[in-house]
C-alpha cells in the first residue's frame, strides 16, 4: 500500500502519454499532477487495478479519466469505460470533466446514464452507440435488465466514491453490473474512506490491486478555522449569530442528522434567511432544486448531512459551518476542505458542545495542531443584516425536450423582459425544466412580466421559487 500525504506535484508530460492528449492537457490547465493523480497515473496506464483513497476536490476524475481515454481505441465504436456513480450531480460532474479530457481527438462519444430522466431517450443514444458510460447504478441496473445495454467491452471499470454507494443501498446493483462486464479488465475504485466493510465488498472486484492513500489534510494558511462553546439549548442561535456577524454569501452548514437539518432551515427560514435543507430521502427533483438554487446564488445557507452533501463541487463556497461536531476526524477535514479551492482562502466555523470537546481533541491530533477558541458573545449581532441571497430562482415548465436552450431565455430576458445581463445569472436547462437565477430585486417584476409574454412563441408555465 502506497501511503501519502501530499507532496509536490510533478509534470504530466513525465507520463506515457499521447501528445495530442499532452497538448491538450496543457491546454485546460492541467500541468502539474495532483498527489492522487502522481500517486495513481503510472500504476493505472500500466493497466492495474486500483484502490485510491482520496477527498471530493483532489483531481481524482482526471486520474481515473486519462488513465481510462488512454486505454480507449475511438475507431470502436462500443462501450470501452464505464463509471458508476453515487449521485446524478456527480455523473453529471464527472461527464463534463471526461468530456474535456477527451477533446484531444475526435469522435469520443460519453453518455450519462441517470434515474430521474425518461429512459426513452436514454434508450435510443445506446442504440446508436457510445464509448463511455456514467451513471448511477439503479439506471445502468435498469438497463441491463432491458437489455439496452452492452457491457462486454468494457475495458476500464471506474467505481466512484465506493464507500457512499455502499452506505446508500447500492451494493447488488454494482454486483449486478460488474458481472456483466468483462473478467479481463482494468477496475478503478475510489474512495473517501475505506473502512473494512467496503474492503470486504470489493475485494471480488478486483485483481491484486495497488492501494494508494492521500492523506485528508488542508492548507492551514488557505483555512482559516475557528471552534466555538456554546450549549446545546444555544446551537441553532449560534449560527445564525456566525452568519449575521461573518456575513459569508455562501455556506454549506453541516448537521450529524437529517432531523437537525430540516429543524436548523427551518429556524434560519424563520429569521429572513434564505436556507435550505440537503439530506437523505429527497426526491431527485426536489434534489436538484435545492442544489440549482444554492449554486445559482438563490440560496444562502445550504444545511446537509455528510452523506447527502458527499459528490458536490459548489465553486467559491465563503464557508463552512460544523453545526456538530463529527467523531471522524476525516469527514471534518473533508467538510472543512470544501472552502478555500483554488485561490480562495477559506473559512471553517465550528461550533461544539462540551460533551464532543473528545472529539476535538482527535482533529487537534490528527491535524498535528491546537485549534483557536474564540467567544461567541464576542461577535457582532448585525440582527439587522440578515443574510439576503443575492439571487432568486425562476422556475419554468420547459426544458430540453422542448428544445430551450439558455439563450433562448437570456434573449427574452434581456429582449422582452428589459433586463439586463448582468441581473441574468446562471441558467440550468433540464430535460423538462428550466432554472434561471434573477436579481432579487427585480425577480418579481421579471417574472410577472415574462409569464405574460412567451419564449420562442410558446406559452410556459412557471414559477418563482423561495428559499426565505
Amino acid at each position: 500500500m502506497v501511503n501519502t500525504t501530499p507532496s509536490p506535484s510533478f509534470p504530466f508530460s513525465n507520463l506515457a502519454l499521447m501528445p495530442a492528449m499532452l497538448a491538450n492537457l496543457d491546454a485546460l490547465g492541467y500541468r502539474e499532477m495532483t498527489t492522487i493523480q502522481a500517486e495513481s497515473l503510472p500504476a493505472a496506464l500500466e493497466g492495474r487495478d486500483l484502490i485510491a483513497q482520496a477527498k471530493t476536490g483532489s483531481g481524482k476524475t482526471a486520474a481515473f479519466g486519462i488513465a481510462m481515454l488512454h486505454r480507449l481505441n475511438p475507431s470502436y465504436f462500443a462501450i470501452q469505460g464505464l463509471v458508476i456513480c453515487p449521485t446524478r450531480e456527480l455523473a453529471d460532474q464527472v461527464s463534463n470533466e471526461l468530456r474535456r479530457l477527451a477533446r484531444f481527438t475526435e469522435n469520443i462519444k460519453i453518455l450519462t446514464l441517470c434515474g430521474g430522466t425518461a429512459m426513452r431517450p436514454q434508450i435510443a443514444s445506446l442504440e446508436h452507440g457510445c464509448h463511455i458510460v456514467v451513471g448511477t447504478p439503479g439506471r445502468i441496473r435498469d438497463h441491463i435488465g432491458r437489455d439496452t445495454i452492452n457491457l462486454k467491452a468494457v475495458q476500464t471499470l471506474v467505481l466512484d466514491e465506493a464507500d457512499r454507494m455502499v452506505d446508500m443501498g447500492f451494493y447488488e446493483d454494482i454486483e449486478g453490473i460488474v458481472s456483466a462486464c468483462p473478467s479481463r479488465r482494468q477496475t478503478l475504485l475510489f474512495s473517501a474512506t475505506y473502512p473494512d466493510d467496503i474492503r470486504k465488498a470489493s475485494a471480488r472486484f478486483l485483481h491484486d490491486p495497488v492501494e494508494i492513500k492521500v492523506e485528508a489534510q488542508h492548507d492551514g494558511e488557505k483555512i482559516e478555522q475557528r471552534f466555538f462553546e456554546v450549549s446545546a439549548e444555544q446551537r441553532n442561535f449560534a449560527v445564525a449569530r456566525l452568519l449575521q456577524h461573518y456575513q459569508p454569501i455562501s455556506t454549506l452548514a453541516f448537521c450529524n442528522t437529517k432531523i437537525h437539518c430540516r429543524e436548523l432551515a427551518e429556524e434560519l427560514r424563520a429569521q429572513g434567511f434564505s436556507a435550505l435543507a440537503l439530506y437523505g430521502d429527497l426526491e431527485q427533483r426536489e434534489r436538484d432544486e435545492i442544489l440549482v438554487q444554492f449554486a445559482n446564488q438563490s440560496c444562502s445557507v445550504l444545511v446537509a448531512t455528510d452523506v447527502a452533501a458527499r459528490g458536490l463541487d459548489i465553486a467559491n463556497l465563503s464557508a463552512v459551518i460544523n453545526v456538530d461536531v463529527t467523531r471522524d476526524t476525516e469527514v471534518h477535514i473533508h467538510r472543512i476542505g470544501r472552502t478555500g479551492r483554488g485561490q480562495d482562502k477559506g473559512l471553517a466555523l465550528n461550533l461544539c458542545i462540551p460533551t464532543e470537546k473528545r472529539w476535538v481533541k482527535l482533529i487537534e491530533e490528527y491535524q498535528k495542531a491546537p485549534v483557536q477558541w474564540f467567544d461567541l458573545n464576542a461577535l457582532d449581532t448585525n440582527e439587522d443584516k440578515v443574510l439576503r441571497a443575492p439571487m432568486r430562482t425562476l422556475c419554468i415548465q420547459g426544458g430540453k425536450k422542448d428544445k430551450l436552450r439558455p439563450g433562448d431565455l437570456l434573449g427574452a430576458l434581456t429582449g422582452d423582459v428589459g433586463l439586463t445581463k448582468e441581473q441574468v445569472g446562471k441558467i440550468n436547462v433540464f430535460e423538462f425544466s428550466t432554472y434561471v437565477a434573477l436579481d432579487y430585486r427585480i425577480a418579481e417584476k421579471a417574472y410577472a412580466r415574462l409569464s405574460e409574454g412567451n419564449i420562442k412563441g410558446r406559452n410556459f408555465k412557471m414559477r418563482l421559487m423561495r428559499t426565505a
